[in-house]
């Protein structure tokens, strides 16, 4: 998903292996996930996509000025708050048990998607060829 406040920039949805760099978009004061290359294109993130960090996850203050390092490298995305409509959702959660918001994220940041979440990878075979291989392995 990609937040609210990014409903009016070109978004595509996420892939393994896309490489993604944390950045703000114009027309827009949220901060997110552009593909390296891509800058004007959001990449949206479903909840429990799991992405790397090349170092060390920075984040934002309020104000911007004092960023703090999370010691962390890996996250799951994850959506919070959704019952306020008109508030951040789309946050990262850390090993640690930690959660950031993706808005707060310090500007380019580089990061892999390593995995998405199992329901859309389509792992299931159709039953059909699970049948087939029945078919093909009975010996009578």
């Amino acid at each position: 998903m990609c937040d609210y406040s990014l409903q009016h920039i070109a978004s595509r949805p996420a892939v393994v292996g896309d490489k993604l760099v944390s950045t703000s978009f114009s027309n827009s004061s949220t901060r997110g996930f552009a593909a390296v290359g891509e800058p004007d294109v959001a990449v949206c993130l479903l909840p429990g996509t799991e992405i790397a960090f090349e170092k060390e996850v920075e984040c934002d203050d309020t104000f911007g000025l004092f960023p703090r390092k999370m010691r962390e490298k890996v996250a799951r995305f994850r959506q919070v708050d959704m019952d306020k409509p008109h508030t951040h959702h789309d946050a990262l959660e850390f090993p640690s048990g930690r959660s950031v918001l993706v808005t707060q994220l310090s500007k380019g940041q580089h990061a892999t998607v390593l995995q998405l979440p199992a329901s859309t990878r389509g792992e299931k075979a159709p039953i059909e060829h699970a049948e087939t291989r029945r078919q093909d392995t009975f010996v009578g």
